[in-house]
């Protein structure tokens, strides 16, 4: 039986990556403490099998070293104290796989002669917050009256989804890297990011997220857009991030979906503030952060109050379900891909324009009896 020399150091890197522990390894591989000794090899067909295990390329297992891995866009992640770690692979996998179908769909724009979208880079940090949100509101035809009349968080977050997608926005919101429901997304690691382009510009939220945190999401890229600056961020409504960029995203985000006007004409004064951010929330259909975050700007709260708060605040809000990648596939679909990109897809295949292969690919599909009823289900 032929074994190969794998670099230990990469097998631990592997392992700590794709977070599993000695105990489950063992359980798959039997010799797994023997390889991190020295005292045994593991052969090809393990190393192939450890490989797919942990999503990691099997030649890297040959280099001396753990590769540096960076990110392909800007980092913007700033929401934890601490340093962060290196991207993980299910981060890295999604966010490849979007620019895959980025790629796919600007040249589907081009041959279709679809306009290059004026919004995209039309904005800047110099710009006011308030003005950049109203160009979002007339671009995407939002109304902050219409939205207070939905009854959840869920059909507001779907109205922004669908209002971005009308304007040309690839929004694609998924908890699992892909199809693939046994790799989860980390909301700790990060919320979502933005990939400018002006004839495909793409936004990605992490839907294992709360629905009104993933709206926060959805505006902070949106601002990304807007700006032009591609980058993955972990966006927070009562954090101040370190970098202006960010700041401001937050500040347009913010303006977009709570606008100071419509705060100062629903604010209760006498109400206690737990309870006003609560009724807020509700009413604006965002996090209770976003209302928390919106009071101090209109100075309702002093800086204590503030924070006093959002501690409370952020410790009620982890202690609930967070969304999950489950549902049917058909029903998903349309959310993990984006009802625009889908539909794009779908035409184009059956067209005889994109091989069935590629559309698998990037649909997420195996079968193509599974392909012929998701264009059915979207009216194919």
């Amino acid at each position: 039986m032929n074994t190969v020399p794998a670099s230990i150091p990469v097998l631990r890197w592997a392992a700590e990556r794709a977070h599993l522990s000695d105990t489950a390894l063992e359980r798959s591989f039997r010799k797994w403490d023997l390889w991190l000794s020295g005292d045994a090899l593991p052969t090809l067909k393990q190393l192939e099998d450890f490989a797919r295990l942990t999503h990691t390329p099997i030649g890297y297992f040959f280099l001396p070293e753990p590769p540096a891995l960076q990110l392909p866009i800007p980092d913007f992640r700033t929401r934890r104290d601490e340093a962060l770690a290196e991207p993980s692979t299910a981060l890295l996998d999604t966010l490849y796989l979007c620019q895959q179908r980025q790629d796919w769909y600007r040249e589907y724009a081009r041959i279709h002669g679809f306009a290059r979208l004026e919004f995209v880079s039309s904005a800047s940090e110099d710009v006011q917050p308030e003005q950049v949100a109203d160009s979002m509101r007339e671009v995407l035809g939002l109304s902050v009256a219409e939205r207070r009349r939905l009854s959840t968080w869920t059909d507001a977050l779907r109205q922004l989804i669908s209002r971005a997608e009308d304007a040309g926005i690839l929004v694609m919101a998924s908890s699992i890297v892909g199809s693939n429901s046994h790799r989860k997304l980390d909301a700790t690691e990060f919320r979502g990011f933005a990939l400018v382009d002006d004839r495909a510009p793409l936004i990605f939220i992490n839907a294992s997220d709360s629905k009104a945190a993933q709206m926060f999401t959805i505006a902070h890229e949106l601002a990304h857009i807007w700006s032009g600056e591609s980058g993955v961020s972990d966006p927070e409504a009562g954090s101040v991030p370190k970098q202006g960029l960010e700041r401001w995203c937050n500040r347009v985000a913010a303006e977009l979906l709570m606008p100071m006007d419509a705060l100062n004409e629903t604010y209760d004064i006498d109400a206690p503030v737990a309870d006003e951010i609560q009724r807020l929330a509700h009413l604006f259909k965002v996090s209770s952060l976003v209302a928390l975050r919106r009071l101090f700007d209109a100075g309702f709260i002093d800086r204590d109050t503030l924070w006093l708060n959002y501690r409370q605040e952020v410790e009620r809000i982890w202690a609930l379900d967070r969304g999950t990648g489950g549902g049917d596939f058909y029903r998903t679909l349309a959310a993990r891909t984006g009802k625009r990109f889908a539909r794009a897809v779908f035409s184009s295949t059956l067209e005889g324009q994109t091989l069935f292969r590629d559309a698998f690919r990037m649909l997420g599909m195996r079968r193509t009896s599974t392909f012929y009823e998701a264009a059915r289900v979207e009216g194919f």
